[in-house]
This record gives C-alpha cells, sequence and structure tokens, in this order.
C-alpha cells in the first residue's frame, strides 16, 4: 500500500509541474492559430485563373511543405518568385546581396529585391494579375521585410495590379514602443513614420501603408488580405521558422527592439556567434565578465563586428525581456565607453529614425527622461493605428 501512495504521489507532483510550466495545453482555452497561408480554401478561388507572383521566402510555409509548393500542386500559374534580404531560402546573411536566380526545383525565375534594385519594374510584372505576399515578420520598424512589401505594394499600384496578404502573427505585437521615424531620416531600414516597435500585423500595416497614402497612387491599390484566425496582439506567438539567421530563437526576437539599436555603435551583439542578438560586449574588460568571441559565419553573419577578438560584455540569454525598449544596456555602454566619439555611426540615426535619440545619449539623460520625448508622438500614433486594426 505504501509503494502504490508513493505511486500517486509522484504522479501528482509530475502533473503540478507540467501545469505550473504549461506542458499541458489546454486546447478548448487555446485553439490554433491559423495563419492566412493555411486557408486556401479562401486564396485559390481568388488565384484560379490568374497569373500569380510570390513575394516570399523560407517563413512561407504551410506546415512543412512550401507555399509555391502548395500552390503549384493546386495547379495555380505561378510565374515570378521575388525574393527580399536573406533570399528566397533565407540562407544568406545581413546585408549580403540577393541575386536573380533559377529555382532549382520548379524551374521558375527568382527575382531579387535586395541588391541592386529594391522595387520590381513595370517589365517584371508584365502579365501579373496578382502578386501574394506572405513572410514572417519580427515586428520591428528597421527589420527589412517591411520594406520589401511597402515597394511592391507601390510597384502594383502603379500597375494596376492586385496585392494579396497572407496574413502572420506579430511576435512584438503586444506592446508599442520607441522614437517615431521623422520622415527626412526615411531609408530601406525605415519607410514609414511609426515607431520602432509599431503593434500591428504585415496586413494591419498595410492597411495603414495604403489608407495614409505612404505609397505612390496609393487609392489605385488592390489590397486583399486574409486575416489570422484565433489570434489576438496579447496572443503569445513562437515562430516555427526563424525569420532570418541571427533571429533564431524566441529570446533574441523579444529583445531585437532593444539590442538592434546597437548596429549603430562599435558594441557588438553577438552576431558571429551561437546567440546573436542574446549578447552585447566589446573588446574591453570594463565592459563586462561574459566574454564572447565573433567569427564569420557565412550563412549568417560575414565578417562581423570586432572578428576574432574577445568581447567582453553580458549574456543576456536568461533574461526576461520587458515589453518595451530597455535602453539601460546602451546608456551604460556608451557611459563605459573611453572613446565616444567613436561610439555611434551614421548608422544609428537611420536605425533610431532621429538624431534626437543620439543627441539625448551624447548629453546624458536617463531612460526615463528620453522615454517621456517620445510619448505624444506615440500617443498620436497609436490613435493612429486604432483604424487598421484587424484584431
Amino acid at each position: 500500500m505504501l509503494r502504490i501512495i508513493k505511486y500517486f504521489n509522484r504522479i501528482i507532483v509530475a502533473l503540478v509541474f507540467l501545469i505550473q510550466f504549461g506542458c499541458l495545453a489546454q486546447s478548448s482555452d487555446q485553439p490554433k492559430i491559423i495563419t492566412g497561408a493555411e486557408q486556401l480554401d479562401q486564396i485559390l478561388p481568388v488565384l484560379n485563373g490568374k497569373s500569380v507572383a510570390l513575394l516570399v521566402n523560407h517563413t512561407s510555409m504551410i506546415g512543412q511543405t512550401h507555399l509555391l509548393d502548395t500552390l503549384l500542386s493546386h495547379n495555380v500559374s505561378i510565374k515570378t518568385v521575388f525574393a527580399p534580404e536573406h533570399g528566397f531560402r533565407g540562407d544568406l546573411a545581413n546585408g549580403e546581396k540577393v541575386f536573380d536566380e533559377t529555382d532549382q526545383v520548379t524551374g521558375l525565375p527568382i527575382v531579387s529585391l535586395y541588391g541592386k534594385k529594391v522595387k520590381p519594374t513595370a517589365k517584371q510584372l508584365e502579365g501579373i494579375d496578382i502578386v501574394v505576399f506572405d513572410i514572417q515578420d519580427a515586428g520591428v520598424r528597421f527589420y527589412t521585410y517591411i520594406s520589401s512589401m511597402h515597394y511592391m505594394m507601390e510597384a502594383c499600384a502603379e500597375q494596376n495590379i492586385e496585392f494579396m496578404i497572407l496574413d502572420r502573427p506579430n511576435p512584438n505585437a503586444h506592446y508599442i514602443d520607441g522614437p517615431v521615424m521623422e520622415p527626412q531620416y526615411t531609408s530601406f531600414v525605415g519607410l514609414h513614420p511609426i515607431p520602432i516597435v509599431y503593434g500591428t500585423t504585415l496586413a494591419e500595416l498595410a492597411r495603414m501603408i495604403k489608407g495614409e497614402g505612404w505609397i505612390d497612387t496609393a487609392d489605385q491599390l488592390k489590397l486583399k488580405i486574409i486575416p489570422l484566425k484565433n489570434w489576438t496582439h496579447q496572443t503569445p506567438y513562437s515562430l516555427p521558422i526563424k525569420p532570418s539567421p541571427n533571429l533564431p530563437n524566441e529570446q533574441s526576437i523579444a529583445l531585437y527592439p532593444t539590442l538592434g539599436l546597437f548596429e549603430g555603435t562599435n558594441v557588438s551583439m553577438g552576431r558571429g556567434t551561437p546567440f546573436p542578438f542574446q549578447v552585447i560586449g566589446f573588446p574591453d574588460s570594463t565592459f563586462g565578465n561574459f566574454e564572447f568571441i565573433p567569427r564569420s559565419i557565412p550563412e549568417a553573419s560575414k565578417y562581423p563586428k570586432h572578428e576574432d577578438r574577445v568581447c567582453f560584455g553580458q549574456d543576456l540569454r536568461a533574461i526576461k525581456a520587458s515589453s518595451g525598449i530597455d535602453l539601460n544596456y546602451l546608456l551604460t555602454f556608451y557611459q563605459k565607453s573611453s572613446a565616444k566619439e567613436e561610439f555611434f555611426n551614421s548608422f544609428f540615426t537611420n536605425l533610431a529614425g532621429t538624431k534626437r535619440l543620439r543627441r539625448q545619449i551624447e548629453d546624458g539623460l536617463t531612460e526615463d527622461e528620453i522615454k517621456a520625448s517620445w510619448q505624444d508622438d506615440l500617443t498620436a500614433y497609436k490613435e493612429l493605428r486604432l483604424k487598421y486594426l484587424l484584431y
């Protein structure tokens, strides 16, 4: 009898552990999120009998099958595939040019939108009736998939081509933070007057881009959206596929809005290591006790900052990322820098979308003071955002 009691006690302890750590999912309380791409009953009737182009990458999956293969299996007439940064297969390092090529499996032409050109030409869209966009985003303004979507929307509006978005969750949609981009600092890492963390899916953002006239001939764009099911802006979502080589897990995605700003400094944020966007460091032991050495990784980070040098700093892999941009890391590293005139590079302004943030850091403002200066613009943006929400 004692052995039986001990056996049942172990079962109870195990059940409590599983419940505490969320291993027993309540399927009735947490219905499966259904992406736009999974709703073929909504997609196929729209594409039937049309000449179709895709703007997709390695994240454009329906289960274990790529959207391209799925549509071809349903006899959809795919003519061209357009590829954003990191390429059609998502295996190119950050900033590496994407070249036109032919898909080895289907024989279809793959046209680069990251290199010499970022916007498709009229000739490349000739004969196309509809462009289908399906890419997993990270919810941060300087993540370039947004820019590729923007230029494709503009090209479709100019050529009277329908633009369909198969929506996917935004893993950073549960908050809004950062300076709103000022128009004079428009670049490929920021095309719209939105905060760094803008709190919409790409379909909602596309509605905003069209509605606010942020592309040429916006009123002519025929925008079709296949929305998500069973998702809200507060719904946790673990990405089934890393959206780019240097965002390999949930922690890197959660820290990306904070650590992405370090791209505009001389501090490494872990590119060239197994844990990009989860550590920060500089080749000076005064910056911290954690050590790492950036190495060149062809498929992720070619020629990373401080390549082959020991960097000292902080390991953030185990911290709980806050629901907001944490400026304290940036402020601390700037204050510790012995060569402050070399700390920032010109890219920082593009990432921040304003010159004001750099000046505030150089002037010694606190995080609270800096964030207070964002609030009027964020309030106006939040009111604008409400017009375009789907969820």
